[in-house]
């Protein structure tokens, strides 16, 4: 048997750790849990390199330690209390309210209900900050609407797919919690790699402040294109007809009335912590009661509804830190066949320095969107990579950004795309998949135009958090 392994030894040579990412992805498409694939998949060519004699088993030792740091990671709990706080929003009937009420004050602009759906998403984002509860819900509540209305099925589904994932971005976001732990992790690694022993470090809070300016060039690039098409192609998107938008004479004191709810809890939980009053656990803790109270307000805070917020919320935290654990075990293994070396050498090897190498990961990042969640791609990919960006001199404020823009560009895009598939299962049948593909096509034109801007003017992101640091 000796000759056997001597064999698989020299077969998989020094690239066991990418055949083993390889491997993931092979079981993944098989159909298989994410969490349980993770590790299962590391226990597999942990006993393998034990038995070629190229992994350390000392290295599993380390995973009690790792495992009881999730645990104990503060930062982590705000997870939890900002899906809380997005169910409890998304029960509450905010959405709905701001819709009809958005809708009556743009109604007489030709793609007014465009406009309105596109502001009530970037809202709900910064409210909610889960991209399927957001496309779901506008899916539900907007797109008979528009389509009633006589709006080009192409345009209404593209603005629903591109306002429901404005919640990758625009804080507080779920997304932007994970990356900025990570972040965190990667850039006190790269540092001690370098020899500083004294590591600056970066938090979840710069990440949300620098998230703000591109956040709203979004949107406003969203609303510059629903405004281009309303003028040349009016019929695509009709006004309402004023007999039906001027039917009161308060709607401005309705539009208030709608608005104040949402904006005030929004901007207690980010003030917050852009003051300096409150981490975004705390903060997050905030935006979980002040749900509450809003649906109090509305009298949606009846035992029903609190019992399935609470259920929804602990099976998406238990997926989270299922994968989490998962992602943990994985990265050990990784590492302990020197993974993490052979990705630095790989990287710091490309012709064309930092440039080639962040080209590189954010292409890799934006395909592997098309088959992991941002979870995976998080908790897995960014660990592995982050060090060795960081390292080059990149700004980790400007890295988490441009991660979460590009997998937000991922989740759009045809024809993996997740935001795609959680509209498909609520349009009606009338609506094509076609359709909705042709419909998002702009959007990722320009989402990848503010990718673009971002890297040229890295200020877009980095400044804010500069100033109120």
């Amino acid at each position: 048997m000796e000759w056997l392994a001597e064999g698989i030894a020299d077969f998989v040579g020094d690239y066991m750790a990418f055949y083993m990412f390889g491997f993931v992805f092979i079981v993944l498409l098989l159909g298989y849990p994410v969490a349980f694939t993770l590790g299962g998949v590391a226990l597999i060519f942990t006993w393998l390199g034990i038995y070629t004699d190229t992994f350390d088993s000392a290295f599993l030792e380390a995973l009690p330690n790792r495992l009881y740091g999730i645990m104990t990671n503060q930062v982590l709990i705000a997870v939890p209390l900002f899906v809380f706080m997005g169910v409890m929003l998304e029960r509450s009937k905010i959405a709905e309210d701001l819709l009809n009420t958005m809708a009556r004050l743009f109604g007489s602009l030709r793609g007014g209900i465009g406009f309105s759906v596109t502001i009530v998403g970037m809202l709900l984002a910064a409210s909610t900050g889960i991209v399927g509860a957001t496309v779901v819900t506008m899916g539900l509540l907007s797109l008979p609407t528009m389509l009633k209305r006589g709006y080009d099925p192409k345009i209404s589904t593209g603005i629903i797919c591109a306002s429901g994932t404005l919640g990758q971005i625009i804080p507080p976001s779920i997304v932007l919690v994970l990356l900025g732990d990570v972040l965190s992790s990667a850039y006190q690694q790269a540092q001690l790699d370098m020899g500083i022993f004294s590591p600056e470090t970066v938090s979840v809070g710069d990440l949300f402040i620098g998230a703000m300016l591109p956040g709203l060039l979004l949107v406003g690039l969203y609303i510059a294109w629903l405004a281009f098409v309303a003028f040349t192609r009016p019929a695509a998107m009709p006004a309402i007809p004023a007999s039906e938008h001027e039917n009161s004479a308060h709607i401005m004191e309705e539009v208030l009335k709608s608005l104040a709810p949402p904006l005030v809890l929004i901007l207690a939980v980010l003030g917050s912590i852009i003051a300096g009053l409150a981490t975004p656990t705390e903060a997050a803790a905030l935006g979980a009661v002040g749900a509450m109270l809003l649906a109090a307000v509305k009298r949606q805070l009846t035992a029903g509804n609190l019992r399935e917020v609470v259920y929804s919320a602990t099976r998406v935290t238990s997926m989270v830190f299922m994968i989490l654990i998962g992602a943990s075990l994985f990265s050990l293994v990784f590492r302990g066949f020197e993974g993490d070396e052979l990705v630095h050498e790989l990287l710091t090897s490309l012709p064309g320095g930092v440039f080639t190498a962040m080209f590189v990961v954010m292409l890799v990042m934006f395909l592997l969107g098309f088959v992991l969640d941002f979870i995976e791609i998080t908790f897995v990919v960014v660990p592995i990579v982050g060090p060795v960006l960081l390292a080059m001199g990149i700004d980790p404020v400007w890295l988490g950004i441009m991660i979460a823009i590009n997998l937000q560009t991922s989740f759009l895009t045809p024809p993996f795309g997740f935001a795609l598939f959680y509209l498909r299962g609520v349009a009606p049948k009338a609506i094509t998949t076609a359709q909705i593909y042709q419909g998002v096509t702009p959007f990722i034109a320009i989402q990848l135009l503010a990718m673009a801007m971002i890297a040229y003017w890295p200020q877009i992101a980095t400044w804010l958090p500069s100033q109120v640091s």
